[in-house]
């Protein structure tokens, strides 16, 4: 099919990837709030019913250009447990204290807190990088293969992510991030050997 200026009429993966573009400006540009069917119709130049047979909502729409957003990213190598797992958690701080954290947040006061929702991953996956870490540490003999567990991996993370939806900061201290290593991460991981 041709439309008016000569150009094939975008389909299938082509729109949403258009639309899927549209939403991620529009919520990099407004945030959550932002965020409108209407405004990501036009600025994808197409029409809402294209975005709602793909997307139910808003939120679902929101969601999807988050995901594309929050590509995962290689973990730390420093050479030790403590410093990569410090690196992860400032990471992490770095990014919900950021503008694209913002909208991160807004997502998760929209989904009610469901992180795995907003990524598309198992908790399985979301403990990748920290399995990682891990493996590297119990390769160096930092570690005992008892540590490698994906609920023992992700704490740390689980306790920064804590910082920010029940108590509302807008960035943790760093010595808070130290102080969730050093007095909760590290003993965990040690005690995983006894």
């Amino acid at each position: 099919m041709r439309t008016v200026t000569g150009q094939s009429r975008r389909r299938g993966a082509a729109l949403e990837e258009a639309i899927l573009q549209a939403a991620v400006d529009q919520l990099i540009e407004s945030g959550y709030a932002g965020l409108t069917m209407d405004a990501v119709a036009r600025r994808a130049g197409t029409n809402k019913n294209a975005l709602y047979r793909r997307w139910p909502d808003r939120l679902s729409l929101g969601i999807a250009a988050y995901r594309q957003i929050a590509r995962a990213v290689q973990p730390p190598d420093t050479g030790t447990l403590r410093e990569d797992a410090l690196e992860m958690l400032r990471r992490a701080n770095r990014h919900w204290s950021s503008p694209l954290g913002a909208i991160l947040r807004e997502l998760l006061a929209a989904t009610g807190g469901a992180t795995a929702q907003l990524t598309d991953q198992s908790a399985d996956a979301l403990a990748a990088p920290w399995l990682i870490i891990l493996g590297r540490a119990i390769a160096r003999g930092e570690a005992s293969p008892e540590a490698l567990h994906p609920r023992v991996a992700t704490v740390a993370m689980v306790l920064l992510r804590n910082e920010f939806i029940t108590r509302g900061v807008p960035t943790a201290p760093d010595d808070a991030l130290v102080e969730i290593v050093d007095e909760v991460y590290l003993p965990l991981i040690r005690n995983r050997s006894l």
